[in-house]
C-alpha cells in the first residue's frame, strides 16, 4: 500500500470510463482512486493539485516497448509499459522476467512479456508458465515471426491453457528477408531491398487460423496494411479472439517519408503506401484496431548514422504517442473517449491490470493534460535515451503537465520540461 498522503486533484475535467468529460475532482488514497466527481472535495491533510480546467485522464499503458526509458515515458504520460522480450539476454527465463518486473518501481510499472521460444529463435517453447508466475503478463514472439506452424500451434495451445495472450509480429519472414522497405514505386526509385506488403497478410492469415484451432487469444502488435486489417476485421466478426494494435507512424506517414533516405524512417514493419495508411485510419475509426502503442525503441547514432539499408529499424515513440493520437481527435476520426480506449483502457485489459481508467478502486495512475498545448518535436532535446523519431521538427499539440503514479507525483510542469 502507498505511504503517500492522500491526493486530491481539483478543478479538472475528468475523462470518465464511458467517454464523458465531466468537471470535478478526484481523490486518491493508498495508491487507489477513492472518489471522483463534481461533489468531491479535498480533506485535511491531502496533497492538492489544481488542474486549472485541464483534462484529467488515466495514465497511458504502452504495450510492446523495447526499452524502459523512464524520462521519455513520464514526459509522454505513460505510467506502465509492457516490455518486449527482445533484451540482451532475452526474457526467456523466470529470473530475468522477475528482475524486469521490479525494474521500474516505484514511479513506473514494467510488465514483462515472456519470450515465446527459447532465445527467441522460433524453435523450442520457453518455460512460459514459470515466467507467468514470475510476473509476465503476456507472451511475445519478439521482433520476428515464428515461421514453423507446428511451433506456433503448440504455443497457442499452451498459452490458451494458461489464459495468456500471444503478442505476435505479423510479417512472413521468408518473404521479408532483409528488406528495409515496402515493395512499390518509392522502394524502386531508391533502390532499396523491399518486400511486398502482402507478407503481413500471409502471416496474419496463418496465425488467425492457428489461434482459431487452439481457441487461444492473439494480439498483432502492428497491423499496417489494408489486407491485414480486413483479415482481423473478418476474424473478429466470426468470434476469433484476436485484437490488433498499431503505432502512430503508420497512420501519420506513408512510404513517401523514406524519400530522403533518413534512417529515422526505417521502421519494422516498413512504412506502407498511402492507401494502407488511410486503411489504418479507417480501422482505428471503426474499431478494428484496439490499441495504439509507441513501439518505443531508442536507437543511437551507431545504429542510425549508417546507409539506410544497413541501419537498425525502430523509433523513439513514447514522447509523441499522446499528441499524435490526439491528432485523430482533432481531425474528427475518433473522440477523446475512444482515444483513451486505445491508449489506456484496452492495453490495460490486454495485460490484465486494474488501470487505464478513472474509476473508484482503480489504481491512481493519472495524467493532467492540456490537449491543445502546442510544441515542436526536437530529436536533439527529447527526454528519451536517443531521439530517433521520424517526426523530428514537426509541430504537435497535446502535452502532459502533471503525472501521478499510485497517487504520488511523478512530474509536473514545475518540475519537468
Amino acid at each position: 500500500m502507498s505511504t503517500q498522503p492522500p491526493l486530491t486533484i481539483t478543478g479538472g475535467r475528468l475523462l470518465l470510463p464511458d467517454g464523458r468529460i465531466e468537471a470535478g475532482a478526484i481523490r486518491c488514497e493508498g495508491g487507489f482512486i477513492a472518489a471522483l466527481g463534481p461533489q468531491v472535495q479535498a480533506q485535511a491533510g491531502d496533497t492538492v493539485h489544481d488542474a486549472r480546467g485541464l483534462l484529467v485522464a488515466p495514465g497511458l499503458v504502452d504495450v510492446g516497448v523495447f526499452a524502459i526509458d523512464k524520462p521519455a515515458f513520464h514526459f509522454g504520460g505513460v505510467t506502465r509499459a509492457a516490455l518486449m522480450p527482445d533484451q540482451n539476454p532475452p526474457l526467456d527465463v523466470s529470473a530475468r522476467v522477475r528482475f524486469a518486473a521490479q525494474s521500474g518501481k516505484p514511479d513506473f510499472w514494467v510488465h514483462p512479456l515472456a519470450a515465446a521460444t527459447q532465445g527467441l529463435r522460433g524453435e523450442a517453447l520457453a518455460e512460459i508458465a514459470m515466467m507467468r508466475d514470475a510476473g509476465a503478463r503476456a507472451v511475445a514472439t519478439g521482433r520476428r515471426w515464428i515461421g514453423d506452424s507446428g511451433t506456433m500451434l503448440r504455443l497457442l495451445q499452451y498459452t490458451g491453457m494458461l489464459g495468456m495472450v500471444v503478442i505476435a509480429h505479423a510479417e512472413d519472414a521468408g518473404i521479408v528477408g532483409n528488406a528495409v522497405a515496402t515493395a512499390g514505386e518509392m522502394a524502386t526509385r531508391l533502390g532499396l531491398p523491399s518486400a511486398p506488403a502482402r507478407a503481413e497478410a500471409l502471416a496474419i492469415a496463418r496465425d488467425i487460423a492457428l489461434a482459431e484451432m487452439a481457441g487461444a487469444a492473439i494480439h498483432f502488435r502492428n497491423v499496417t496494411t489494408a489486407a491485414g486489417l480486413d483479415l482481423v476485421r473478418t476474424a473478429k466478426a466470426r468470434g476469433v479472439r484476436v485484437t490488433a494494435g498499431v503505432s502512430p507512424a503508420y497512420f501519420m506517414l506513408s512510404d513517401l517519408a523514406i524519400g530522403a533516405f533518413r534512417t529515422f524512417t526505417h521502421l519494422s514493419p516498413a512504412l506502407r503506401c498511402e492507401e494502407d495508411r488511410q486503411a489504418v485510419v479507417a480501422a482505428i475509426a471503426d474499431g478494428t484496431i484496439d490499441i495504439v502503442a509507441s513501439s518505443h525503441d531508442p536507437r543511437g547514432p551507431e545504429d542510425k548514422r549508417l546507409p539506410f539499408a544497413d541501419s537498425a529499424p525502430g523509433m523513439s515513440g513514447a514522447e509523441t504517442l499522446l499528441p499524435l493520437t490526439l491528432s485523430l481527435v482533432r481531425d474528427g476520426v475518433i473522440d477523446m473517449g475512444r482515444a483513451f480506449d486505445l491508449l489506456a483502457v484496452n492495453p490495460a485489459r490486454l495485460l490484465g491490470v486494474d488501470a487505464g481508467r478513472l474509476a473508484v478502486g482503480a489504481e491512481a495512475d493519472i495524467a493532467v493534460i492540456d490537449p491543445e498545448r502546442p510544441w515542436i518535436v526536437n530529436s536533439d532535446k527529447m527526454a528519451a535515451s536517443a531521439g530517433n523519431t521520424p517526426f523530428d521538427r514537426q509541430p504537435v499539440q497535446g502535452r502532459v503537465l502533471a503525472l501521478f503514479k499510485g497517487g504520488a507525483v511523478v512530474r509536473s510542469k514545475r518540475s519537468g520540461r
